[in-house]
């Protein structure tokens, strides 16, 4: 990792070659420059610049040339201004590089989209039917759910002796009416 004076170092760097680019280099080359990061090492004698043209393409390698050309030969420039701002003893020396990360983006979006295309088409290949039928939990059959039922009734009425129901509790009784139980 490096160190903080560095990483300002840096910092500024990269302000001052935008606010360059932006304002006092006017080489017709020179496309729509975006600095997106500089890298110093520690020992602060080189500064590595990765920037993006925006509006190239990865088909339009004529942009990007010329304005790989236009900042070779801005170079000078922009390190005296460099040295200027940062009062530095010993200026980095500049290099420019053209960052990989728009195209390994579009790259991985291109990926991402094929990968929901062939989703898509599985999902629409796959059908509604169920392999086990709608319900794959089985149950059982209708007929042996009522035997079932009349059973059971007919073992709550046995247990039903003198009042007293088979867990203990008391038996409830029908009202006159015969539908409410207390």
């Amino acid at each position: 990792m490096s160190s903080p004076r560095v990483r300002k170092i840096a910092d500024r760097i990269q302000v001052i070659v935008a606010e360059m680019l932006e304002r006092r280099v006017k080489d017709p080359r020179l496309g729509f420059v975006t600095v997106t990061d500089v890298r110093v090492t520690g020992d602060t004698q080189q500064a590595t610049i990765f920037y993006t043209v925006l509006g190239a393409d990865g088909d339009d390698e004529a942009a990007r040339a010329g304005t790989a050309a236009a900042l070779e030969s801005a170079k000078g420039l922009i390190r005296s201004e460099v040295g200027k701002q940062l009062g530095m003893r010993h200026v980095p020396t500049l290099t420019f590089v053209a960052d990989a990360l728009p195209d390994t983006a579009r790259q991985l979006d291109e990926v991402l989209a094929r990968a929901r295309a062939q989703d898509e088409a599985v999902a629409a290949a796959r059908g509604a039917t169920y392999a086990g039928g709608e319900d794959p939990y089985k149950k059982p059959r209708e007929a042996d759910d009522e035997a079932d039922d009349e059973a059971d009734d007919e073992a709550d009425e046995a247990d039903d002796v003198d009042g007293v129901a088979a867990d203990g509790a008391p038996a409830a009784e029908p009202d006159a009416g015969g539908d409410e139980l207390r």
